[in-house]
């Protein structure tokens, strides 16, 4: 029988529809429908007990469940699947419990209510599906498939640490191919999240290249073009990318990672496997996403192409543009402080995007992330390495460069180095002798910031 055919009044009617919006089958049972009423009790149950179960045993979990497709579309189709049988059970019970003999204003009232809850329900579930596709969207755009199964237990295959590429390219209109203006290997321990980030600078010259077609073709050193190009650690992705046989059996758009993933792997004398590059214009795009990035300036920095302003000194909210020169300016100073900056905004973009600034702008970030990020990190790694991540957070980044004083770009002591990096992974105080120790740069002047050859917190060094 329906609300009018029991006399239903219109409190009753409000009372019974929120209730069953609340708990399914209320207005059924109500209304004498009791298999009905219990069906849809019990399916309400199972449902609320799913969601705890997920929320207090899953916890962190679920995070890693949004980097997976497969899982994405499943909740998804599941959410909009909800969605819909939480709308038909709204308008269900309001037919059930319907006013008798309404008023026109009551009539328009409870129809309103029915509506109003029919809404609560269908806005923040598309939303949510909105937010799924968008993940999904962004996973299998940026990121590699993969045929090779990756055990749970232990993803990164026994290792010790991870050791991931991040490049900074800063294409130029007036500049074919790609220059890798920054490059920084994060090393992190996979049990404890700590993490050394080792910082080479751009202008590396004669870099050794490891055993190979590449090896063969520089036997003494990388020389690039001359006179055309210096032969600088920034020209080796683009000169992989235009010479096939540097890197023999490997894809266009995939050389230039390839061979400087191996190069920098074989300087450092550490294992390379991944990389992940970030297009400089468009990281201003995800910082604009972001709304903004606060950093701490220590001396004013020019700003813009011809030098129209400054960023002041002081603690500030950067803007995607301003975050940029903040970045790459050299003016009054030299790479190696830019290379520092660089760091620093790395680490406060970080520790800046939290989860409710990433859920308030998660189309522009999705956007902005597909057209400034590449990578070859697999799909199926995802999920370890948001686990990763979480112990990132927990620990002190620190960072070595490998920079004047420490290191000569024209004549780079290629041992010490790699002492240098031992000493940091295994966290004691680096030995050199005498004989390590690295001629200056010809013509290159003291920095405005000091170079340690130790680690340094880039909390300590970014203020």
């Amino acid at each position: 029988m329906t609300g009018g055919e029991r006399g239903f009044g219109l409190g009753r009617c409000v009372a019974l529809t929120l209730g069953s919006a609340l708990v399914w089958g209320t207005a059924h049972l109500a209304t004498g429908h009791k298999r009905t009423g219990m069906v849809l009790l019990t399916a309400w149950a199972l449902l609320a007990a799913l969601v705890a179960t997920l929320v207090l045993v899953g916890g962190p979990g679920l995070l890693s469940l949004a980097v997976q497709p497969g899982w994405l579309t499943a909740f998804a189709v599941a959410l909009a699947t909800v969605a819909a049988v939480w709308t038909i059970v709204i308008v269900w019970s309001y037919v059930l419990v319907r006013p008798a003999n309404p008023t026109p204003g009551a009539r328009v009232g409870s129809i309103g209510l029915a509506a109003a809850l029919c809404a609560l329900i269908i806005a923040p579930s598309a939303y949510a599906t909105r937010l799924a596709y968008l993940s999904h969207d962004v996973v299998t755009s940026v990121f590699s498939p993969t045929s090779t199964p990756v055990i749970a237990q232990d993803p990164w295959n026994g290792a010790k640490r991870v050791n991931i590429l991040l490049i900074g390219a800063d294409a130029a209109p007036n500049r074919p191919g790609v220059r890798t203006d920054s490059m920084t290997v994060a090393s992190i321990d996979t049990a404890t999240g700590a993490t050394t980030l080792f910082g080479l600078p751009r202008n590396l010259q004669n870099v050794q290249f490891p055993p190979g077609p590449a090896r063969q073709r520089f036997p003494y050193g990388f020389t690039g073009e001359p006179p055309y190009t210096p032969g600088l650690l920034n020209e080796v992705f683009q000169y992989a990318e235009d010479y096939p046989e540097m890197v023999p059996g490997v894809h266009r758009g995939q050389r230039g990672p390839a061979l400087l993933k191996r190069t920098v792997g074989s300087i450092l004398g550490l294992p390379v496997p991944y990389y992940a590059m970030v297009d400089m214009a468009g990281f201003a795009q995800i910082i604009d996403a972001m709304g903004g990035v606060k950093v701490t300036i220590r001396e004013p920095i020019t700003y813009g192409k011809y030098s129209e302003g400054y960023l002041p000194a002081g603690t500030r909210k950067l803007s995607g543009q301003e975050a940029l020169w903040y970045g790459r300016s050299r003016t009054n100073s030299d790479d190696y402080v830019r290379m520092g900056r660089q760091k620093c905004l790395l680490n406060a973009v970080a520790k800046q995007a939290d989860p409710i600034t990433v859920l308030n702008s998660f189309e522009k970030l999705a956007t902005a992330t597909k057209r400034a990020i590449s990578t070859d990190l697999p799909q199926s790694l995802l999920p370890a390495l948001i686990d990763l991540a979480a112990k990132v957070k927990g620990t002190q980044i620190k960072s070595l460069q490998f920079v004047p004083p420490l290191i000569s770009t024209v004549y780079p002591d290629w041992d010490l180095i790699q002492q240098k990096v031992d000493a940091a992974i295994a966290d004691r105080p680096a030995h050199r002798s005498a004989t390590a120790k690295a001629a200056p740069a010809p013509g290159a002047r003291p920095s405005a910031s000091s170079h340690p050859d130790r680690p340094v917190s880039l909390d300590e060094a970014c203020g």
